[in-house]
């Protein structure tokens, strides 16, 4: 089992751990700050080394209960423990992106009573599908980027806490967002809520308050079928 640090701290950018398993270029941590992928956000990316022996992390993936990091090179399997430092402008950019979904997510419900269907976001852009019950104009698009900035200038907190599964599943905002689809063994949901727009089970890493997001830019808009649509966007 991988203690995963970046749910405690998704600002922590350099640790130690002791190694669990090496396998050629592959490694497992007794904990670690890579996040792993998942949720539409990508794996992080960085080194892990000790001494004279160090690697790039060109990936990273959940595998039963641990976190592989897959390395650019072998290390030697005699290594008993490594310092890992994440590649961290791409780390920071995934979580400038990923809380700027979720301000995005909260305007199109409270404005429009769209829900999302899903989404994807990359070191340099994202992207968001969802349900759209109405007309898709240029103005309704137009409409979706000032109220996502606007939400955005407001400085709203961005809080990550835990609830037991049955009272998220009793939260009607929870429920839109699906949380019911979270697996039967996992008891406790970890939430990530933004003051007074958007709370969902979220197992990513997020900016802690939208002031450190900026504005979003809408690149391109879409329908993908009569209510099916998708906005893509840059962050400035």
């Amino acid at each position: 089992m991988t203690k995963e640090l970046f749910l405690q701290d998704a600002y922590l950018k350099e640790f130690r751990a002791g190694v669990t398993k090496i396998d050629g270029r592959e490694v497992v941590l007794e904990a670690t700050a890579f996040y792993p992928g998942g949720g539409g956000q990508p794996a992080d990316k960085g080194s892990l080394g000790i001494g004279p022996v160090n690697a790039t992390v060109v990936d990273a993936r959940r595998e039963g209960g641990g976190i592989v990091h897959v390395l650019d090179r072998a290390i030697p399997d005699t290594v008993k423990e490594l310092k890992g430092a994440l590649d961290w402008d791409r780390r920071y950019t995934h979580m400038r992106y990923h809380t700027a979904l979720h301000v995005l997510s909260g305007v199109i419900w409270k404005s429009f009573d769209a829900r999302v269907t899903g989404g994807q976001m990359r070191p340099d852009r994202a992207r968001m599908d969802f349900s759209f019950p109405g007309e898709w104009t240029a103005e309704v698009v137009g409409e979706i980027e000032r109220l996502t900035n606007a939400a955005l200038a407001e400085n709203r907190p961005v809080k990550v806490y835990e609830l037991p599964r049955e009272e998220a599943l009793g939260n009607p905002d929870l429920i839109r967002t699906q949380v019911n689809l979270v697996p039967e063994r996992v008891r406790t949901i970890r939430i990530v809520e933004i003051e007074a727009l958007d709370t969902q089970a979220d197992g990513g890493t997020h900016v802690a308050n939208t002031r450190e997001v900026g504005e979003i830019e809408l690149t391109a808009h879409k329908s993908k079928g009569r209510q099916n649509k998708r906005i893509e966007f840059v962050l400035r």
